[in-house]
């Protein structure tokens, strides 16, 4: 049997030239959106991935079907409250999409179908649904509509009492309004055209022409994006301008939709804060007088500037604070120490202060879904690597819990006994320890070289931390180790974990990422021939880099919509995200950064060696990551590399950067990547 011929892509020399040094690009033509070269390119390397592939079919189907058989296809999430009405969705069996429905008062009162989304996407191959928001009268919702991937959202209104959709919609926003509470007007944020940004806030009149939307706030500075959303009193409707270092609030109460909005503090370069109301004063988490791991302040609403914010919540250099929610009785700080979640409770009168228990190194636990202000009542998430998902309420004045839910794995011989789970710490080039979280079957043996795929992520602050995946089962049952390095560039360690991987100490992020594969490599979990790294977007980035760096440590890479081609789409300000992420990166307009970000940019990196087995996966609506940086990266990989290992791309023409839209699909992609790696570590079933 021939084996197929791996696509071969034309090259036409393209000149970059910046800092008087010039780049040559021979796949700068795939950039050409639409072209029918380039279409044809890619269907070219998808023919390829499924000619290569052909012999897995039956273990993909089988992936599939397994990892189908453990989901509850039939299933509800736990209902919430909000303004006399609870609201809930089920998934039903054989269906993509989810049903949203509310009740009124009481879970026995009639059922309210709100949306059917599987048949609002008949017809549509990408379909989704955001931003949902009720009108304070409940007699409203609006809601976003996405069917490319590029978050390039339509908002569309509907009467609940009549179930008519309205015919006026809103193109191109952010998908999600802001009710004002005279039920008639909205708010709602539309994005530039071509970079996509979040840059301009319009004032809508229900009923009225949608290009009569007033233009009630525009962001000029392209490094900034900007939001609107709704205290959780309801008593307030504030704007947010953030770029990665630096954030502007403004506000207006929600019953005078037409005045002007007050600046709480103006921008002020390296001052972070995000806003809450309570009473007669804001309260704000920001990194106010260094506070590098944020505190919590307050300030009276009549004197919002920073002079006037006082301490709620006084910094701990050990302890980053994350998030704070507010309720008429408590104060409820989510933080994080030693890289583990932690959930305090503190009374506005100081008579109790006290953090949930947990008595585990690998899990995840957050708040979620407390839209009521008048509660005692907690909702928070719990799960582990080895723990499926449960939804606790727990009552802040009683201390006693209420398990809601928990994620019901639909097989019968599953038991979280069968799964160990641990963290362990690896140590840097410099010297730092860097913690890494694994999973596995209890009765594996370390000593048999045993397959493990390592996961990373690393930028942004983003931290990935231990959660319980049904989909993970099927390659733990198979004798993998499961593990998530918490490299630099997350905040796993507190901000200043964060800070010492970005800009330039971004190469922290690579150099951590192969520390941890050394470290399990040399501590007997795996082997080199046996070692798979995985990440996507960001984390395709430290894919790319490894894979230059350290190709002799992997026996195969997969890496999803990747950000390699960094210098040339950080010098292109037209393409979503480059602009507000030079704090980041760095701005490659400036030579230091341009020098720095050139030494490591996967794409300028590749040369003539091994590489190992990769799969490359992308979007072609991806609006974060354009769908030409794998592209031609593929291609020069193609080029150079030195040795027959599999290097196979795989375009969803019809999907963006969160791939697919259906959850069935979802899984199809999951059981792609997972057949990839079976097949390397020739493991048939």
């Amino acid at each position: 049997m021939l084996q197929a011929q791996a696509p071969v892509a034309k090259k036409i020399a393209h000149i970059h030239d910046a800092h008087g040094h010039q780049r040559i690009d021979q796949y700068h033509w795939m950039t050409q959106r639409d072209a029918p070269e380039v279409i044809d390119y890619l269907h070219k390397e998808n023919d390829y991935y499924e000619s290569m592939t052909s012999h897995t079919n039956q273990l993909k189907e089988n992936l599939f079907e397994e990892i189908k058989s453990r989901i509850n296809e039939d299933d509800e999430s736990v209902p919430y409250l909000w303004n006399g009405y609870w609201y809930y969705t089920k998934m039903k069996k054989g269906m993509s999409y989810p049903f949203y429905y509310r009740k009124k008062g009481t879970m026995e009162a009639p059922e309210e179908l709100l949306f059917d989304v599987n048949k609002m996407a008949t017809d549509h191959e990408f379909y989704q649904i955001t931003g949902m928001s009720v009108s304070p009268d409940n007699k409203m919702i609006s809601y976003g509509v996405d069917t490319k991937g590029r978050r390039q959202y339509t908002i569309y209104f509907k009467n609940l009492e009549t179930e008519e959709i309205l015919t006026e919609s809103i193109k191109l926003t952010t998908g999600g309004a802001v009710w004002a509470a005279d039920c008639k007007t909205v708010f709602f944020v539309r994005k530039d055209e071509q970079t996509l940004r979040a840059n301009k806030i319009f004032k809508y009149r229900l009923g009225e022409p949608a290009e009569s939307s007033t233009l009630i706030y525009e962001e000029e500075d392209e490094i900034y994006n900007c939001y609107i959303y709704k205290s959780k009193s309801q008593a307030y409707i504030m704007i947010k301008s953030s770029s990665t270092l630096t954030d502007e609030v403004r506000y207006i109460k929600a019953t005078e939709p037409d005045s002007l909005f007050t600046i709480v503090q103006p921008r002020t370069d390296g001052l972070e804060y995000s806003v809450l109301h309570y009473g007669a004063h804001f309260y704000i988490m920001t990194n106010k007088d260094g506070a590098t791991n944020f505190k919590v302040m307050k300030t009276d609403i009549q004197t919002p500037e920073m002079e006037n914010w006082v301490d709620v919540i006084p910094h701990d250099p050990n302890v980053l604070v994350e998030d704070f929610e507010i309720f008429k009785k408590y104060l409820v700080i989510s933080d994080r120490f030693n890289g583990l979640n932690r959930i305090r409770i503190k009374a506005w009168d100081d008579t109790v202060d006290y953090f949930l228990p947990f008595d585990n190194e690998t899990y995840t636990a957050y708040t979620g879904g407390n839209l009521d202000f008048d509660t005692v009542k907690l909702r928070y998430q719990y799960n582990a690597l080895t723990t499926p998902p449960t939804v606790i309420e727990f009552d802040m004045d009683t201390r006693d819990e209420v398990i809601l839910k928990v994620q019901k794995v639909q097989d019968e011989n599953f038991n979280p006994e069968d799964y160990t789970s641990e963290r362990v710490w690896a140590t840097a080039e410099d010297g730092k320890k860097v913690p890494i979280s694994l999973v596995y079957k209890t009765d594996l043996k370390k000593e048999t070289g045993n397959p493990l795929l390592q996961y990373g992520y690393g930028s942004y602050g983003s931290t990935i931390d231990p959660y319980f995946s049904i989909s993970r089962l099927s390659l733990l049952d198979r004798g993998f180790i499961y593990a998530i390095a918490h490299v630099r560039g997350s905040e796993y360690l507190g901000r200043s974990w964060y800070e010492d991987g970005k800009m330039f100490n971004k190469r922290n992020t690579f150099t951590d990422f192969i520390a941890c594969s050394e470290y399990l490599i040399h501590e007997g979990y795996t082997t080199a021939q046996h070692l798979y790294a995985s990440g996507g977007s960001a984390g395709g980035l430290l894919m790319g880099a490894v894979m230059n760096m350290a190709p002799h440590l992997y026996n195969g890479i997969l890496s999803a919509v990747p950000f390699v081609d960094v210098v040339s789409t950080m010098l292109d300000d037209s393409i979503p995200l480059t602009t507000g992420e030079y704090d980041e990166w760095g701005n490659p307009n400036i030579k230091d950064s341009y020098d720095y970000m050139l030494s490591y940019s996967p794409y300028d990196q590749v040369k003539e060696q091994d590489y190992p087995n990769v799969l490359v996966t992308t979007g072609y609506h991806d609006s974060q990551v354009q769908y030409w940086e794998p592209a031609k990266w593929v291609a020069k990989l193609r080029e150079l590399k030195t040795n027959n290992n599999l290097l196979l791309f795989k375009t969803d023409m019809s999907s963006g950067h969160s791939g697919a839209s259906g959850r069935y699909d979802a899984l199809k992609e999951v059981a792609i990547d997972y057949a990839f790696l079976l097949d390397l570590e020739q493991i048939k079933s």
